[in-house]
């Protein structure tokens, strides 16, 4: 008897834990549709900066659509966290199956799950429409629309993304470029404008 209350306080203290976990409100992603590109944030400084793959089919919120929806989101929930890197997901649950980069023939979602609530009336709709930032074997079509409405990472990139951020964490996706002083329009800049020309 005494053993069973002692387990029913230990289950009752953790669950009080997890409800105090604070939102993430240090970390902000900003994705643009434009450049493929997304910057990470940690409060107004770029840490991080990766290529992506929003929709094939455009942006926009309504079901059916596969559609990459536009705005303010958040992060609702983390999906994954210790799986190898490849390692399959179906319904959000891993399958034990674990996939390199390109292998032929597969398109499922690896790696990690970073499930996005949209914060917007043009958004509403995105939690249920399953909308993640997920990792993919594609990695060939990062830096394009390939996607069915997801903002697809590198394996390796999700895994950084998903240690980086926590569940709150805003995510903005914008139709234009990323910032001027993001890596993305520095680097493109010093491309097109090499020192000494």
């Amino acid at each position: 008897m005494r053993l069973s209350a002692i387990y029913r306080l230990t289950i009752l203290a953790s669950l009080l834990l997890a409800s105090c976990v604070q939102p993430d409100r240090v970390h902000r992603v900003v994705v643009s549709i434009a450049d493929q590109a997304m910057d990470v944030y940690a409060r107004d400084q770029v840490i991080g900066h990766y290529l992506v793959s929003t929709s094939k089919f455009g942006i926009g919120d309504s079901r059916g659509t596969y559609r990459t929806p536009l705005g303010r989101l958040e992060v609702a929930k983390k999906i994954g966290a210790g799986a190898p890197a490849g390692a399959v997901f179906k319904n959000r649950k891993a399958t034990g199956e674990v996939l390199v980069p390109d292998a032929p023939g597969r398109d499922p979602i690896v790696t990690r799950i970073l499930w996005l609530k949209g914060l917007e009336g043009q958004n509403a709709d995105a939690f249920d429409r399953y909308i993640y930032i997920h990792g993919t074997p594609e990695e060939r079509n990062i830096g394009r629309p390939a996607s069915f409405g997801c903002i697809r990472m590198r394996s390796a990139d999700i895994i950084r993304l998903f240690a980086t951020v926590g569940v709150g964490a805003k995510v903005e996706i914008v139709p234009g470029p990323l910032p001027e002083n993001s890596p993305t329009r520095v680097i493109a800049a010093s491309l097109s404008n090499p020192i000494g020309q």
